[in-house]
Protein backbone atom coordinates (compact mmCIF):
# COMPACT_ATOMS: atom_id res chain seq x y z
CA UNK A 1 0.00 0.00 0.00
CA UNK A 2 1.29 3.45 -0.74
CA UNK A 3 0.67 6.66 1.03
CA UNK A 4 0.30 9.44 -1.66
CA UNK A 5 -1.76 8.56 -4.71
CA UNK A 6 0.57 9.21 -8.06
CA UNK A 7 -0.65 9.13 -11.52
CA UNK A 8 -1.16 5.27 -12.48
CA UNK A 9 -1.43 4.23 -9.04
CA UNK A 10 -4.60 2.12 -8.60
CA UNK A 11 -7.56 3.23 -5.44
CA UNK A 12 -8.87 -0.05 -4.46
CA UNK A 13 -12.26 1.05 -2.61
CA UNK A 14 -12.43 0.35 1.26
CA UNK A 15 -14.62 -2.27 2.14
CA UNK A 16 -18.10 -1.25 3.54
CA UNK A 17 -21.83 -2.64 4.34
CA UNK A 18 -23.09 0.50 2.93
CA UNK A 19 -21.82 2.47 0.48
CA UNK A 20 -21.21 4.65 -2.11
CA UNK A 21 -23.28 3.34 -5.48
CA UNK A 22 -20.75 4.61 -7.59
CA UNK A 23 -17.46 3.00 -6.12
CA UNK A 24 -18.79 0.08 -3.83
CA UNK A 25 -16.15 -2.57 -4.09
CA UNK A 26 -14.13 -0.49 -7.24
CA UNK A 27 -10.88 -0.61 -8.69
CA UNK A 28 -9.97 2.82 -10.37
CA UNK A 29 -6.56 3.41 -12.35
CA UNK A 30 -5.47 6.82 -11.64
CA UNK A 31 -5.33 8.55 -14.77
CA UNK A 32 -4.27 12.16 -13.53
CA UNK A 33 -3.64 13.26 -10.16
CA UNK A 34 -2.30 16.92 -9.74
CA UNK A 35 -2.91 19.80 -7.53
CA UNK A 36 -5.92 20.98 -9.70
CA UNK A 37 -7.80 17.36 -9.05
CA UNK A 38 -7.71 13.70 -10.39
CA UNK A 39 -9.14 11.69 -12.93
CA UNK A 40 -9.26 8.02 -13.38
CA UNK A 41 -11.37 5.15 -14.82
CA UNK A 42 -13.38 2.04 -12.92
CA UNK A 43 -11.71 -0.87 -14.03
CA UNK A 44 -14.04 -3.83 -12.43
CA UNK A 45 -17.53 -2.59 -13.59
CA UNK A 46 -18.44 -3.74 -17.43
CA UNK A 47 -21.90 -2.39 -18.45
CA UNK A 48 -24.73 -4.28 -20.84
CA UNK A 49 -23.26 -2.64 -23.98
CA UNK A 50 -20.73 -3.23 -26.43
CA UNK A 51 -18.90 -1.36 -28.41
CA UNK A 52 -20.87 -2.04 -31.47
CA UNK A 53 -24.09 -1.01 -29.94
CA UNK A 54 -22.24 2.27 -29.11
CA UNK A 55 -20.61 3.15 -32.27
CA UNK A 56 -21.99 2.40 -35.34
CA UNK A 57 -18.95 2.81 -37.38
CA UNK A 58 -17.17 -0.07 -34.78
CA UNK A 59 -18.28 -3.92 -35.74
CA UNK A 60 -16.67 -5.53 -32.91
CA UNK A 61 -18.67 -6.23 -29.50
CA UNK A 62 -15.80 -5.24 -27.28
CA UNK A 63 -17.07 -4.55 -24.07
CA UNK A 64 -17.66 -1.11 -22.48
CA UNK A 65 -17.18 -0.13 -18.83
CA UNK A 66 -18.73 2.02 -16.48
CA UNK A 67 -15.66 4.67 -15.94
CA UNK A 68 -17.27 6.77 -13.07
CA UNK A 69 -20.16 8.72 -12.06
CA UNK A 70 -18.68 11.92 -14.04
CA UNK A 71 -20.02 12.22 -18.10
CA UNK A 72 -21.36 9.06 -18.61
CA UNK A 73 -22.82 9.89 -22.24
CA UNK A 74 -19.22 10.37 -23.22
CA UNK A 75 -17.08 7.34 -24.06
CA UNK A 76 -13.20 7.15 -23.07
CA UNK A 77 -10.71 4.97 -23.36
CA UNK A 78 -7.25 3.16 -22.09
CA UNK A 79 -4.58 1.38 -24.41
CA UNK A 80 -1.45 -0.31 -24.13
CA UNK A 81 -1.04 0.55 -28.16
CA UNK A 82 0.37 4.26 -28.42
CA UNK A 83 2.72 2.86 -31.83
CA UNK A 84 -1.16 2.19 -33.51
CA UNK A 85 -2.88 5.36 -31.83
CA UNK A 86 -1.80 9.12 -32.46
CA UNK A 87 -2.38 11.35 -29.38
CA UNK A 88 -2.08 9.56 -26.92
CA UNK A 89 -1.36 10.58 -23.26
CA UNK A 90 1.27 8.20 -21.74
CA UNK A 91 -0.62 7.62 -17.45
CA UNK A 92 2.20 5.45 -16.80
CA UNK A 93 4.41 1.98 -17.59
CA UNK A 94 2.73 1.28 -20.75
CA UNK A 95 -0.60 2.24 -20.18
CA UNK A 96 -2.11 5.36 -22.68
CA UNK A 97 -5.56 7.37 -22.39
CA UNK A 98 -7.17 8.34 -25.49
CA UNK A 99 -5.75 8.94 -29.01
CA UNK A 100 -7.12 9.33 -32.09
CA UNK A 101 -10.89 7.79 -32.45
CA UNK A 102 -11.10 7.25 -36.18
CA UNK A 103 -7.74 5.62 -35.94
CA UNK A 104 -9.25 3.59 -33.31
CA UNK A 105 -12.42 2.10 -35.12
CA UNK A 106 -10.26 1.43 -38.20
CA UNK A 107 -7.82 -1.09 -36.06
CA UNK A 108 -10.54 -2.63 -34.29
CA UNK A 109 -12.82 -3.54 -37.54
CA UNK A 110 -9.10 -4.99 -38.80
CA UNK A 111 -8.73 -7.12 -35.75
CA UNK A 112 -5.58 -4.77 -34.83
CA UNK A 113 -6.28 -4.04 -31.93
CA UNK A 114 -7.72 -7.08 -29.13
CA UNK A 115 -9.28 -6.61 -26.52
CA UNK A 116 -6.35 -7.16 -24.41
CA UNK A 117 -5.07 -4.13 -26.19
CA UNK A 118 -8.06 -1.71 -25.55
CA UNK A 119 -10.96 -1.02 -22.35
CA UNK A 120 -13.56 1.34 -23.18
CA UNK A 121 -15.47 3.48 -20.46
CA UNK A 122 -19.12 5.65 -20.36
CA UNK A 123 -18.01 8.50 -17.67
CA UNK A 124 -15.20 8.91 -15.57
CA UNK A 125 -14.05 9.22 -11.93
CA UNK A 126 -13.38 12.64 -11.28
CA UNK A 127 -12.09 14.28 -8.02
CA UNK A 128 -11.95 18.18 -7.64
CA UNK A 129 -8.44 20.13 -6.23
CA UNK A 130 -7.69 17.83 -2.91
CA UNK A 131 -11.11 15.98 -2.73
CA UNK A 132 -9.49 12.74 -3.24
CA UNK A 133 -6.91 13.91 -0.50
CA UNK A 134 -9.73 13.92 1.86
CA UNK A 135 -11.26 10.87 0.51
CA UNK A 136 -8.12 8.77 1.37
CA UNK A 137 -8.11 10.53 4.97
CA UNK A 138 -11.66 9.06 5.45
CA UNK A 139 -9.99 5.54 4.73
CA UNK A 140 -12.39 5.57 1.32
CA UNK A 141 -9.74 4.28 -0.88
CA UNK A 142 -6.19 2.24 -0.35
CA UNK A 143 -3.50 4.10 -2.48
CA UNK A 144 -1.67 0.71 -4.76
CA UNK A 145 0.90 0.45 -7.31
CA UNK A 146 -0.21 -1.00 -10.79
CA UNK A 147 1.89 -4.13 -10.60
CA UNK A 148 0.33 -5.27 -13.76
CA UNK A 149 1.13 -2.05 -15.96
CA UNK A 150 -0.13 -2.03 -19.33
CA UNK A 151 -1.35 -6.06 -18.95
CA UNK A 152 -4.25 -3.68 -16.73
CA UNK A 153 -5.99 -4.24 -19.10
CA UNK A 154 -6.40 -7.62 -19.60
CA UNK A 155 -6.06 -8.15 -15.41
CA UNK A 156 -8.91 -6.25 -14.87
CA UNK A 157 -12.32 -8.58 -14.77
CA UNK A 158 -15.00 -8.04 -11.89
CA UNK A 159 -13.58 -10.15 -9.63
CA UNK A 160 -10.63 -7.85 -9.67
CA UNK A 161 -11.42 -6.12 -6.37
CA UNK A 162 -12.05 -9.35 -4.50
CA UNK A 163 -8.39 -10.50 -5.87
CA UNK A 164 -6.85 -7.26 -4.36
CA UNK A 165 -8.86 -7.52 -1.07
CA UNK A 166 -6.89 -11.01 -1.37
CA UNK A 167 -3.62 -9.70 -2.00
CA UNK A 168 -4.05 -7.06 1.02
CA UNK A 169 -4.42 -10.22 3.45
CA UNK A 170 -5.30 -9.44 7.48
CA UNK A 171 -9.29 -8.36 7.67
CA UNK A 172 -9.90 -7.79 4.18
CA UNK A 173 -8.89 -11.37 3.88
CA UNK A 174 -12.38 -11.46 5.12
CA UNK A 175 -13.99 -8.94 3.27
CA UNK A 176 -12.92 -10.73 -0.41
CA UNK A 177 -15.99 -13.11 0.59
CA UNK A 178 -18.63 -11.01 1.80
CA UNK A 179 -21.83 -10.60 0.12
CA UNK A 180 -21.88 -7.72 -1.63
CA UNK A 181 -25.41 -6.77 -0.53
CA UNK A 182 -25.06 -8.29 3.44
CA UNK A 183 -29.13 -8.06 3.35
CA UNK A 184 -29.72 -10.80 0.60
CA UNK A 185 -27.24 -12.91 2.89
Amino acid sequence: MLSEPQKGNLLIAEPALTGDVSFNRSVVLLAEHNEEGSVGFILNKPLNYSMSDLVDEIEVPFPVFNGGPVEQDNLYFIHNVPHLISDSIEISDGIFWGGDFDTTVTLINTGQISQNDIRFFLGYSGWASLQLNQELLSKSWIVASNKYESDIIRKSTQAFWKEKMMELGGDYMLWSNAPENPSLN
